[in-house]
């Protein structure tokens, strides 16, 4: 993220993913990067669609030539306002029955530097069928993601994107660890504001209930974290921000969430795991939350 040349926009024609391209269009013209916008048309795997889960049904059916040359021209328009502002834009229409796969295999295929899209892009049926197209893009993309909330008011500068206040929560992993260094460069780059946060979970369960020593157990964890926290910050981020170190307690999204809403964070920037069985639990309970719900754009990295 400290050298963007290579921007991938993923294009569903939703408002949601106009809110999306307009960011990618501010990274753009701040790192003078090209953008790849693609479209993927899903080839929809047939189902047995019962009497009490609607009427709908998805049938796999290619696009036709015709179909096709119609997708292109749409996305030439979807992209034309932002072409005209002197961006550079390839246009992209791909098909395929897994929608995130493709996005993902296209970055990879392209070198991208990060991948750019909105999230509840979809609903209702086709997004039962497909599940999230950002959620999985998050969860097995090598390449950094930084998806882009539903509009909440105003516009995006197209001019530029001002990174002001970031907050980059830390577990002490590989990816945490990375996280907080293209936080760092990211606040060095935009003179922002850096918080580092590690959060406490000591939500109150059936063996706290059985621990004698329940309110000292909890202060000897919280000062852990606190001396685990000043280690895992490099003294030379320290040197180079005005950086604000934080431990909370309570569930971790919540607070993610809840401090860079009170913050006005213009991003957040957190690791992700591993792409197996275990990941897609942790990834659920924390990442995926903090994307659900966030005010602010979310910068997601892996190790």
């Amino acid at each position: 993220m400290t050298d963007v040349k290579k921007i991938l926009c993923a294009i569903d024609f939703s408002e949601h993913a106009r809110h999306a391209m307009d960011y990618a269009v501010a990274l753009a013209r701040s790192w003078d990067s090209a953008i790849t916008a693609v479209h993927v048309h899903p080839l929809a795997m047939p189902v047995l669609v019962g009497p009490y889960m609607g009427s709908e049904t998805a049938v796999h059916v290619s696009l036709s030539e015709e179909e096709r040359a119609d997708l292109h021209r749409a996305l030439t328009d979807f992209v034309a306002p932002d072409r005209a502002l002197g961006v550079r834009i390839d246009t992209r229409v791909e098909e395929a029955f897994v929608v995130p796969r493709a996005i993902v295999e296209r970055a990879e295929a392209d070198r991208a530097d990060v991948v750019v899209l909105g999230t509840h892009g979809r609903s209702g049926f086709e997004r039962w069928v497909m599940g999230s197209v950002a959620e999985r893009v998050l969860r097995t993309s090598r390449v950094p993601v930084l998806t882009v909330p539903p509009r909440m008011g105003g516009t995006v500068d197209a001019t530029r994107v001002s990174f002001e206040r970031i907050v980059c929560p830390v577990d002490f992993g590989a990816s945490s660890a990375r996280a907080l260094e293209e936080a760092a460069c990211l606040a060095e780059r935009a003179r922002a504001a850096l918080t580092v946060v590690h959060i406490v979970d000591l939500a109150t369960d059936v063996f706290d209930a059985y621990l004698a020593e329940g309110a000292d157990y909890r202060r000897t964890r919280f000062e852990h974290a606190r001396e685990e926290l000043m280690a895992a910050v490099p003294d030379r981020i320290r040197q180079q921000h005005a950086v604000t170190e934080l431990v909370l307690v309570g569930k971790p999204y919540r607070e993610i969430v809840r401090l860079a809403r009170e913050q006005q964070a213009d991003l957040i920037v957190m690791g992700v795991q591993g792409r197996g069985a275990v990941d897609l639990v942790l990834f659920g309970s924390t990442a995926n939350q903090v994307v659900r719900q966030a005010s602010c754009p979310v910068l997601t990295v892996r190790p």
